[in-house]
Formats: C-alpha cells, sequence, structure tokens
C-alpha cells in the first residue's frame, strides 16, 4: 500500500469548504431545533393529556424512525405532490440544502425537546414551591426558575446531541450536498484515495467535536458555577460550635 500525504495537503483547502458548509448545517439546524424543542418540552411537563398529545406523537416519531428516512421524504417526497409544488414552499423545498436543514432540525428538535423534558422533571420541587410561595405566576416561573435551571441540567447532554447532530449532518452528502463527507467522497472519485482522505475528514470531525466539548464544558461551568461555592459559616457561630468550621 503506497501512502500519499502530498494528496490530504493538495485537497485539504476543498475538505475546508466541506467543513464550512457542514458548521453551518449544524449551527443553523441547532438553533431552529431548540426553538421547536422548548414548546414541545413545556407541553410535554403539561397536565392535560390532549396538549401532551402532539408533542408524544412528535417525539415518537421523529426518535423511531432513521434521520437518512427522514431526510429522503423531504427531499424526494415532496416532490410527489403536486400541490406543494404549486405552493409557495415549493422554492425551498426544491433545494437539498433547505432539505437538510428542515430534516436535521425537526430531528434534533424531538430528541433536544425529550432532553429540556427531563431536566425541568428534574428540577427540585423544593424551587418550584419557593417561587410559588413568593407569588410568582406560571409563565413568570418558567422564565425565571424553570428554564434557567432546565439549561444548567441539560448542557451535558445537549453537548452530546450536538456531536451527534455533527456526525449525523454527513448524511447531507447523499442529497447532493458537499459538505465534509460529500466533499471526501467528491475527491476520491477523482483521487482513488479514499484512506488518505477519508482519514483527513475524520480528523477534522474529531477536532471539531473536541472544539464542541470544550465549548460545553466552559459553558456547564459557567452556568453551574452555584454548585462550586463554598458555603461560608460566620465566625461567631463557629465559636458556639466549633464543628461547624467543617
Amino acid at each position: 500500500m503506497n501512502w500519499d500525504w502530498s494528496v490530504i495537503l493538495k485537497y485539504l483547502p476543498r475538505l475546508l469548504e466541506g467543513t464550512w458548509l457542514t458548521l453551518e448545517l449544524v449551527a443553523i439546524s441547532g438553533i431552529i431545533g431548540i426553538a421547536i424543542a422548548l414548546p414541545l418540552a413545556l407541553m410535554r411537563v403539561s397536565s392535560s393529556p390532549w396538549i401532551r398529545a402532539f408533542p408524544f406523537a412528535y417525539i415518537f416519531f421523529f426518535r423511531g424512525t432513521p434521520l437518512l428516512v427522514q431526510i429522503f421524504l423531504i427531499y424526494y417526497g415532496a416532490s410527489q405532490f403536486e400541490a406543494v409544488k404549486q405552493s409557495m414552499f415549493w422554492d425551498i423545498l426544491k433545494q437539498p440544502y433547505w432539505c437538510a436543514i428542515i430534516a436535521f432540525s425537526l430531528n434534533t428538535a424531538a430528541y433536544s425537546a425529550e432532553l429540556i423534558r427531563g431536566a425541568i422533571q428534574a428540577i427540585p420541587r423544593g424551587e418550584i414551591e419557593a417561587a410559588e410561595a413568593l407569588g410568582m405566576s406560571k409563565p413568570l416561573q418558567v422564565r425565571r426558575i424553570v428554564l434557567p435551571r432546565a439549561f444548567g441540567i441539560v448542557l451535558p447532554a445537549y453537548g452530546n446531541e450536538l456531536i451527534l447532530m455533527l456526525k449525523g449532518s454527513s448524511l447531507a452528502s447523499t442529497i447532493t450536498l458537499l459538505d465534509l463527507t460529500g466533499m471526501a467522497r467528491t475527491i476520491i472519485a477523482r483521487t482513488y484515495t479514499p484512506l488518505e482522505i477519508f482519514l483527513a475528514a475524520g480528523v477534522i470531525y474529531l477536532l471539531i467535536s473536541g472544539v464542541f466539548i470544550g465549548a460545553f464544558r466552559l459553558l456547564e461551568k459557567r452556568l453551574n458555577r452555584y454548585q462550586h461555592y463554598r458555603h461560608q459559616v460566620p465566625v461567631e457561630l463557629t465559636q458556639i460550635d466549633p464543628r461547624l468550621q467543617d
């Protein structure tokens, strides 16, 4: 086997072009996905079964079907309906770029909604009762207590979801998009060097994942900094009871 390092250096700029498209897909889909996930999560924790029904069905469908199938349903399925082709949405649905973003957004919204729902239910009941004792209305509780605490709890799991979405974005290449994986496949078709190019693409994915992990750890430390506070006991109390020094 002849290993050719020069082909990696030669086509690295093209791989970086694909990397930019990958980051673009992940960023836009992540923003849209979290915007959809928030109301879905709040509906999931509702006491009304009628309100919980829609998010349950939505999450069940998108978590229970492969992402590739969802991409194909949007990209190939939309064109099968004449009403869609005649509608104002056809200018968006006929483009693989927007079909990929729609599929990724809907998919990550389902997973993120379940993560946020679990985080909301993990908030200690005493904090909610304290908010009620202060006379906070339900919307005020959600804005000041529930969502800030839920975001702090959900961050580690959401960081994993974002990395999974990064890896799942490679499926965009199946609908002709030249993301990192799509660009790598195009280069391999020209150079017949699959090992070198896929290794380079894998290293780029690994570096991006490392940046995501580091960023989420810093953000988690920032949002959950109260967990690292040390309770300071007044000196007067320690003189009364030395055991309070510990």
